[in-house]
């Protein structure tokens, strides 16, 4: 027999869960979900053909050629971002936003990036949340979306002086930021460079460097960057040992400790304010816009939908969230960082007895284990998740709430109206 302390635990337990289910039915049945727009990056793929190049030259080395074409999305990052999009169809019948069954066409909208990696990822989370659905995943004619691929056209690129000055600016004392970094850069080095190779391109300054093209990058930090985020990818993938970094990497903590590379490439990148007001002004309102659908005038060419579903890059998501003011830091990971197959959402809420509305915005994703080992996303392993909020904002069962006409304000606030150009939809 349970000792009789072990039962007034139990109890505390079990009364402690049940007023927890009871207390989450009564924030459903005062709130009611009514929109949700949802950014994700794509899941988990090789290098980009551009990327290996660059790091292969910097190591003097080959890296793991994987199964998959270069910068594609894996079969084990089509499982993954499954798994995701499972659960959140799921979650959203739950919420009352979804029916059981197969959606109907006021739904669910998806647009997915040109390239393959994001449409095979849009296709994997309608798969997961409709399966054997058929759910359509729209995009444009051509390699260029307007929502997307924003340094393709005139209207949305960004002036070359002004984005030097810019990064400038943003980045400082470039030096000091390197000795800080430090620590990562050895990091990283002792993991990927051969003792008998040219390992110099670790030790070289950083510099402000621009392309023909205008865009300014800095020269050392972001091959650099590229090698964290190709060995933190195959880490997802869950590639053996011996072929993550020639077996130089044997646990996440050695992901961890080099991605402030990551971070700093992201802040002197899409992350400079100027850059994401030119490039990521449309898809933010685009967002924004969404998320008012229904209740007022202003966003008749979006698709009328319940679930408004982007599926891009996490350059995308690095733009949005700089327009937002929005960072996080969830847990094993750096700031800002934006795992392949998570996601920036916006949920719109109804006040059932007030009748006012709500936005909830958070970032969400799986932790880099949980990616490698395709865990099950449920109430034991939920997706990490980190809210956006200002001081107006309530605290619910539910989650942060913050008032909807305050919100929009506070998230449009650094939109270059400019830059917004009209988007068409199938």
């Amino acid at each position: 027999m349970m000792p009789r302390r072990h039962q007034a635990t139990a109890r505390l337990f079990i009364a402690g869960a049940l007023w927890l289910c009871a207390s989450q039915a009564h924030a459903e049945a005062q709130y009611q979900l009514e929109k949700v727009v949802e950014l994700s990056r794509h899941g988990i793929r090789p290098p980009t053909p551009g990327n290996r190049k660059d790091i292969e030259a910097a190591t003097h080395r080959a890296w793991t050629t994987w199964t998959t074409h270069d910068g594609e999305l894996t079969g084990h990052g089509y499982a993954a971002v499954a798994n995701k999009g499972r659960w959140e169809g799921e979650h959203y019948r739950e919420l009352g936003l979804l029916t059981a069954g197969c959606p109907q066409p006021q739904d669910i909208y998806v647009r997915a990036s040109p390239l393959q990696r994001t449409r095979a990822t849009a296709q994997a989370l309608v798969d997961g949340a409709f399966p054997g659905c058929g759910v359509s995943v729209h995009r444009v004619e051509g390699e260029d979306d307007p929502l997307f691929q924003t340094e393709a056209f005139p209207a949305t690129n960004t002036d070359p002086a002004k984005q030097l000055a810019a990064v400038k600016a943003k980045a400082g004392d470039l030096a000091a930021r390197q000795q800080a970094l430090q620590p990562a850069v050895q990091a990283l080095k002792h993991a990927v460079c051969s003792p008998d190779a040219d390992c110099s391109y670790f030790d070289k300054p950083w510099q402000i460097k621009q392309s023909k093209s205008g865009k300014a990058s800095i020269d050392g930090l972001s091959v650099l960057a590229n090698m964290v985020e190709t060995l933190r990818l195959g880490w997802n993938e869950n590639l053996p040992l011996s072929q993550l970094a020639w077996g130089n990497v044997t646990s996440s903590a050695q992901i961890t400790a080099v991605l402030p590379l990551l971070t700093a490439n992201y802040d002197l990148g899409n992350d400079v304010m100027y850059t994401a007001q030119k490039r990521g002004s449309i898809l933010l309102n685009t967002m924004l816009q969404g998320v008012e659908q229904g209740i007022s005038g202003t966003t008749d060419k979006l698709p009328d939908t319940r679930w408004l579903l982007l599926v891009a890059h996490d350059t995308n998501i690095a733009m949005v969230r700089t327009l937002m003011n929005f960072t996080w830091t969830l847990p094993v990971y750096t700031r800002g960082n934006i795992p392949p197959g998570s996601s920036l959402v916006f949920e719109r809420w109804r006040d059932t007895k007030s009748g006012e509305r709500f936005l909830h915005v958070y970032f969400q994703g799986q932790s880099l284990d949980d990616l490698r080992r395709l865990q099950t996303v449920d109430k034991e392993h939920p997706l990490l998740r980190e809210e956006w909020r200002q001081s107006d904002c309530r605290i619910t069962e539910l989650g942060t709430l913050c008032p909807m006409k305050t919100s929009l304000k506070a998230l449009g606030r650094n939109l270059d109206r400019a830059s917004i150009t009209p988007v068409t939809y199938q």
